[in-house]
């Protein structure tokens, strides 16, 4: 288990501090999630050889969601220069890199799980959009292997791309609430009514969610408002000032999905393991929900919603 000095420096106090809360917040949920785990492994007949391991499993996912955090470009040199090199206290009991990477896969779905937990709240104000996850350079397609049976050619206004489309709905304070995975050449407008089933209030998108049939389906099913700027083409309709007003704070989640990409690293072309995509990927929106500060509009809602 973690342990932690009592002296520090004032900047290492904050650093270990931070550690200790993301520690304690995986180690609480694995607390919970870990029974239930074991009693549907055994209802199901499936029995797997889980040995334990010296690293205990919340160490592990607490070092995958810092690697996200650290701004290092390789994990390897994240765990070799930085956590053996200068976590030891906090983790005694710490792997060599071999076998740590081989402990990965295991915790795939706690990891899932443990996502889904830190997701926000509905506020009655949504942002939804999509971006790709290039998994190679566009050159290389025909030599790729890793992705090939999974990946496709998509097209974003940037150009095509060979991978897959993340699908994010974020509410106006910046907290993540819906997210889905697609193959790179899916319609943005296909995985929405999956991802807005908890929304309500309206839902902010760019053009490419521009759907008359999908707008009424959401309206008829939960009263949720798809709301979206207008083509060149399309006859002008009138909107709301408020409306109005929001779709112009649409960059939010733009921005959001740049420190996704930029901050918390969830697309590169080093991958060499599906299962190790999903990995790296889990954590980096984990390590995201964990930031203390997050793009927001800081919305006084009760007017908004009132209008």
């Amino acid at each position: 288990m973690m342990r932690f000095p009592t002296t520090h420096q004032p900047e290492l106090e904050v650093l270990h501090r931070s550690i200790l809360d993301l520690y304690c917040s995986v180690d609480a949920f694995w607390q919970r999630f870990e029974p239930l785990w074991e009693r549907e492994v055994l209802a199901s007949g499936r029995r797997h050889r889980r040995r334990s391991t010296r690293l205990h499993p919340a160490e592990i996912l607490t070092i995958l969601i810092l690697f996200q955090q650290s701004g290092y470009r390789t994990f390897k040199g994240f765990y070799t220069q930085h956590v053996q090199a200068q976590l030891r206290q906090e983790f005694p009991a710490l792997l060599s890199y071999p076998r740590f990477v081989a402990l990965m896969p295991r915790y795939l779905v706690p990891r899932a799980i443990y996502l889904h937990t830190q997701l926000g709240k509905c506020s009655g104000i949504s942002f939804i959009d999509s971006t790709s996850l290039s998994v190679c350079h566009p050159a290389r397609i025909s030599q790729h292997r890793v992705f090939g049976v999974d990946a496709r050619r998509g097209k974003t206004s940037v150009g095509w791309f060979y991978g897959f489309k993340l699908h994010l709905v974020v509410n106006d304070r910046g907290d993540l609430l819906a997210l889905c995975l697609t193959p790179g050449n899916t319609d943005d407008r296909r995985p929405v009514p999956h991802l807005v089933r908890r929304l309500f209030g309206r839902l902010f998108g760019d053009k490419g969610y521009i759907s008359t049939p999908l707008a009424e389906q959401l309206f008829l099913a939960q009263g949720l408002r798809l709301i979206t700027k207008l083509r060149k083409n399309m006859r002008n309709v009138l909107m709301d000032l408020s409306d109005k007003l929001l779709l112009r704070k649409r960059a939010l989640i733009e921005t959001i999905i740049d420190q996704l990409k930029n901050v918390c690293q969830i697309e590169h072309s080093r991958h060499r393991s599906p299962i190790n995509f999903l990995v790296h990927l889990l954590a980096g929106l984990i390590a995201y929900c964990h930031q203390p500060k997050k793009p927001s509009l800081r919305l006084d809602l009760r007017p908004l919603i009132a209008a």
